[in-house]
């Protein structure tokens, strides 16, 4: 293997875990009255404007996934489960920036409960993961064969690359309460608390690596002349091992995660209809004109310790030649014998010891709800990441949305959905989503259904909530209610 295709993979393999986990967004019920406690992710207030005493989500899960790396083939959802063609993947040809990235949300047993109309909880379970990898411009095409014909069309490149991923269980703990109530709108504040344990954070740097020409005879040689690199694990995967069960590998595993916290914090203002209420018409406490939520989200970080192979690397020495990277990295097949391989080829190989910390995908999102005549709405979703580069000491995750359109129609029992979505990197996505009782299931490009070579931009979520039928309500408001000694009846 090519030390060209060995960084190239590298890319791959972060699309590649996302795809093989199969699903925090759900943009498709973003703002819905009837979202229940899959809202408390975008916004710990929401649980509060939902007309249910309690919702439980039994399970639920999201995957999303884009890139400019690598194109797949004869793969889409609904030739996946019809085709015995095989899956290919080519990267990209060309001189740009590359990129890819996903996230994925996993909910276990959330539950949402409302302590009257003024205040409400949710708590449960959830297993997360974010993941990015981006390098600076360069070039690229699938007729290279070794690393001399690769620094032959790079001439004058400064290569540069970071990749951090983080995976993680938590269990949460939301409250949320109504702070303001009068006539004209109201204003709910929640919290979240989360609890965590990082099971699995990973990262690569690459900095201001360079390489010299140089010419003897006929041939035209490359030397790798600056660089440096750091590349860490968390130390959990060392307790992984080929000789023993499954099940003593999954207790060793997750027995050596470390612990982590973060907090949500978020308010919602309801704009109220000035409708007069009426006796015997529907209970209007939920209606509005306009709901408006602002959140910070993920404000913390999960805690990972070293594992024994992770490196820091930097100044070259004479034998980095395109030939020596060729020869030294061809049969490189585990981390430690890329290690090995590394060390003959500069002169500052160090073990990285010690705690690193990977940040959530903290982010501010602003939201905004309008409800429409028969039971339309159109909410948008403006997520802004907070976190920094990932070219330095500190790592962050992110979100992959930056902006979300969605227009609705739905009812307690029915809904269907059109969301729009901006991705970070400028990508447009057309998805799509329904409701039926407790199912939601939901799309987010629908290019990702009909075309086979779109697989690696998109995703999917689907959820299972369980909601309280006809017999279960609040009662109505005693102010609305008329006294038994009425004149009138």
């Amino acid at each position: 293997m090519s030390y060209v295709k060995a960084g190239a993979i590298g890319l791959l393999t972060i699309l590649v875990f996302s795809l093989a986990v199969r699903a925090q967004d759900y943009h498709a019920i973003e703002g819905s009255p009837y979202a229940g406690g899959i809202g408390v992710a975008n916004n710990p207030a929401s649980i509060l404007m939902t007309p249910y005493p309690w919702d439980i989500t039994v399970f639920s899960m999201e995957e999303k996934n884009t890139t400019n790396a690598v194109t797949f083939s004869n793969f889409s959802y609904l030739s996946g489960l019809n085709s015995h063609d095989t899956i290919h993947y080519r990267f990209t040809n060309g001189d740009f920036k590359r990129y890819a990235a996903f996230n994925f949300n996993m909910h276990l047993l959330n539950v949402r409960l409302a302590l009257g109309r003024k205040q409400a909880i949710a708590f449960g379970a959830n297993i997360r993961g974010y993941g990015a990898a981006h390098t600076g411009s360069v070039n690229y095409n699938d007729s290279l064969k070794n690393m001399n014909q690769f620094f032959n069309i790079n001439e004058g490149t400064s290569y540069q690359a970071n990749l951090v991923s983080s995976a993680w269980a938590e269990i949460f703990l939301t409250y949320s309460r109504t702070i303001l109530d009068d006539e004209y709108g109201r204003l709910n504040a929640g919290a979240t608390l989360r609890g965590m344990r990082g099971i699995s954070g990973l990262y690569a740097q690459l900095e201001s690596g360079s390489v010299d020409r140089s010419i003897s005879g006929p041939l035209t040689i490359y030397n790798v002349a600056a660089g440096s690199g750091r590349y860490g694990y968390s130390s959990n995967y060392d307790w992984w091992h080929s000789n023993q069960s499954t099940v003593q590998n999954l207790k060793d595993f997750l027995g050596h995660t470390r612990p982590g916290a973060a907090i949500d914090l978020g308010a919602e203002y309801v704009v109220k209809t000035q409708a007069v209420p009426i006796y015997g018409d529907p209970d209007n406490y939920y209606d509005y004109e306009w709901k408006i939520g602002v959140s910070l989200l993920d404000i913390g970080y999960n805690q990972y310790k070293y594992g024994s192979q992770s490196r820091a690397v930097s100044n070259p020495n004479a034998n980095a030649s395109d030939s020596a990277l060729n020869e030294k990295f061809d049969n490189v097949n585990t981390l430690a014998t890329f290690n090995d391989s590394m060390s003959t080829i500069v002169n500052s190989i160090v073990p990285l010891q010690g705690l690193y910390k990977i940040w959530n995908p903290a982010r501010l999102v602003i939201n905004i709800d309008r409800p429409l005549p028969n039971d339309f709405a159109v909410n948008a979703n403006l997520t802004l990441n907070l976190g920094g580069s990932n070219n330095g000491q500190r790592l962050f995750t992110k979100e992959i949305t930056l902006l979300a359109v969605t227009p609705r129609w739905e009812t307690k029992t029915l809904g269907a959905y059109l969301p729009v979505q901006v991705t970070t990197e400028g990508r447009v996505w057309v998805g799509g989503a329904f409701k039926a009782g407790p199912l939601l299931l939901g799309i987010d490009n629908w290019a990702n259904l009909f075309s086979g070579s779109k697989m690696q931009n998109g995703g999917f979520y689907l959820a299972l909530v369980i909601k309280p039928g006809k017999g279960f309500s609040f009662k109505e408001a005693r102010r609305y209610t008329c006294p038994d000694n009425s004149p009138y009846f």
